[in-house]
């Protein structure tokens, strides 16, 4: 298997990059202070996947799916905080943070799958 055909990493790269074209459309301010900590954040999830999937111990790979699981949940914060502040509606807010626990529940069984030998069971789906 190849890190392409895992449905977390495939999810988590489709989240960043929808999550991009909201940001690109925001004005300086937005984009500087919230926008530049939410793309961080959303894309620290797919390239943490990456780096875990391609360390040879599972305990280092773990590692990475761990901070993967961490930026997730500071996207979950900086969404908030835009739907706070008003530069993001209701349906879009809801619609991200919906997608959010999904993944967040895929990568968490994908962590739990993990085993000793550095494998996962491929017939998960992750």
């Amino acid at each position: 298997m190849n890190l392409e055909e895992l449905n977390v990493y495939r999810i988590s790269m489709e989240l960043g990059e929808e999550i991009w074209s909201l940001v690109e459309k925001w004005d300086y301010f937005r984009k500087d202070t919230i926008g530049k900590q939410l793309v961080r954040a959303i894309d620290s999830v797919a390239a943490n996947i990456s780096e875990g999937f391609g360390r040879f111990h599972y305990n280092d790979a773990k590692k990475f799916y761990y901070y993967s699981r961490g930026s997730l949940f500071e996207t979950k914060t900086w969404i908030t905080k835009s739907y706070n502040r008003k530069i993001i509606d209701k349906k879009r807010y809801v619609e991200i943070q919906t997608a959010i626990v999904d993944l967040s529940v895929k990568l968490n069984n994908f962590i739990k799958s993990v085993g000793k030998d550095g494998n996962w069971n491929r017939n998960t789906g992750f």
